[in-house]
């Protein structure tokens, strides 16, 4: 009875850790509005943006969230990157930013942009890259970021192997 006492407790304790789910993107409305800030913020910090499509019900998308801020990508993302979380809800907003950015949502998410400092696409992902990130390593997200930095050497939104 004393252990049964204890596990309940425990359990009613650990409920709140897991009853309200964390959110990275924002209301669908917010998009344009998050947009228009990292394109302000940008030239002045030197930095590119990265749009980052997808939506809270997507378990490759919080994978994706993590792997860029965990403490090998962090320093990264943030010394060269403005995020940007672009809500598609359920595949049924923002669909002309897709469109705009060149992400076939139609292929899946996580799905990510870059863009220069003053808004140039120079890349998106076409081919789902990061589509099933859940089944790759950190490592991946670390390639990708060093790739698109400032500085690096930029290729253009046809090439594949740049």
């Amino acid at each position: 009875m004393k252990f049964f006492r204890f596990f309940l407790i425990a359990m009613l304790l650990a409920v709140p850790a897991f009853s309200a789910p964390r959110s990275i993107y924002p209301d669908p409305s917010q998009a344009r509005v998050d947009i228009a800030a990292a394109l302000k913020t940008a030239p002045g910090a030197h930095k590119r943006v990265i749009l980052d499509f997808g939506g809270n019900w997507c378990i490759d998308c919080f994978v994706l969230d993590n792997y860029l801020h965990n403490e090998q990508n962090r320093p990264l993302l943030e010394a060269n990157f403005v995020l940007v979380h672009v809500n598609i809800g359920t595949y049924d907003a923002n669909l002309d930013l897709a469109a705009k950015y060149a992400i076939p949502l139609k292929i899946g998410v996580p799905a990510l942009a870059v863009l220069d400092e003053r808004g140039k696409l120079l890349y998106s992902q076409t081919n789902g890259e990061f589509e099933k990130v859940g089944r790759m390593q950190p490592a991946s997200v670390t390639a990708f970021l060093t790739r698109w930095k400032p500085g690096s050497k930029p290729c253009s939104v046809v090439a594949l192997n740049c």
